[in-house]
């Protein structure tokens, strides 16, 4: 059973044994949203895997299967563990909340419903399911800009994903929190964006770069800097630090600005660091992989140069890590 309202109007499923329940919800909601319905748990589950609500409305104390076994069945089923699960029930003790919250429900509603509490409780659950829907697209976003840099570029994939997660290590090795070293592993692709704006001629020569060909490939970083924009915080304006500042080096001979030590932001020095890292230890089209060794010496010699120095002695004490990415994404 079914209401059919505008395709976007959220979709939520209403899951009752009690056709009056059921009614009395459709009334609360069927004005906003677009309603499915379930009279038992099977019933729901399939609905929930072929419809793909935005919430779930479940009842607790229903013949057969329980709104509790209805939920972890739900949760444990990955096309349907994203879905928020709010238990409306007359079932009000603190244990049995406790019960709801382990089978992996977001809220309670309890019988009988209020009708405003029941559409507050509905609007907020479905807003946080925006905003995480919304994360994911922006996601989805950076990282297609971040593949569209490769296709300009000659250098692959892997490399990318190898030096974000290198980036990420560093990260935490700093202090960061892990949510701080998420953003930094999706922010990290973007360093190159802005060779999208360098010509083919230029990006892919196979010689060295003449004077005012070198002048427009150090451009890449203000290009970069200009396609992501600037945001106020978050893995965006993470991005945009990166790809503007990734190029500068310590000790201020670096480009695009020629900034110096913690005038460049440190999420540029460390995907500085784990750039570099995975050049010289991957094998391109002009040159052999170097040795883990000949690596390690060169970048230590950069130390307070190209690098600032207590980040290049944090990176290199993350070894077996960096080794294990290394290897988990090698270039077979």
């Amino acid at each position: 059973m079914r209401t059919t309202h505008q395709p976007h109007q959220p979709q939520i499923l209403v899951v009752d044994d009690e056709a009056s329940n059921l009614q009395l919800l459709r009334h609360i909601l069927q004005d906003q949203y677009r309603l499915l319905f379930a009279k038992d748990g099977p019933r729901a589950l399939e609905l929930a895997r072929t419809e793909h609500p935005q919430l779930i409305l479940l009842d607790v104390m229903m013949p057969g299967m329980t709104g509790y076994e209805t939920c972890k069945l739900l949760k444990a089923d990955p096309n349907t563990a994203g879905i928020p699960v709010i238990f409306v029930t007359a079932l009000s003790d603190t244990d049995d909340e406790v019960i709801g919250f382990e089978a992996g429900a977001v809220d309670y509603i309890t019988k009988p419903v209020s009708p405003p509490i029941v559409r507050a409780r509905v609007r907020t659950h479905l807003s946080l399911v925006g905003v995480d829907e919304l994360k994911k697209t922006r996601l989805e976003i950076v990282q297609r800009l971040g593949l569209a840099a490769e296709y300009k570029d000659n250098e692959t994939g892997l490399h990318v994903i190898r030096m974000s997660h290198y980036a990420r290590i560093l990260g935490l090795a700093l202090g960061m929190t892990e949510a701080e070293a998420d953003d930094l592993l999706h922010a990290a692709p973007m360093h190159d964006v802005g060779k999208i704006g360098i010509p083919d001629n230029i990006l892919r020569k196979p010689g060295a770069l003449d004077e005012d060909e070198w002048k427009i490939m150090q451009s890449h970083p203000a290009i970069g800097g200009d396609i992501i924009g600037k945001h106020p915080s978050g893995m965006m304006a993470m991005a945009y630090d990166v790809a503007v500042s990734h190029h500068e080096k310590w000790d201020g001979s670096g480009y695009p600005k020629g900034l110096k030590g913690e005038e460049i932001p440190l999420v540029g020095r460390i995907v500085a660091i784990a750039d570099v890292f995975d050049a010289l230890t991957s094998a391109r089209p002009y040159k052999a992989a170097w040795p883990l060794e000949k690596a390690v010496a060169h970048m230590e010699s950069q130390r307070d140069r190209h690098f600032e120095g207590r980040l290049v002695d944090l990176f290199f004490k993350q070894m077996p890590a960096l080794l294990e990415v290394k290897e988990r994404w090698a270039e077979r």
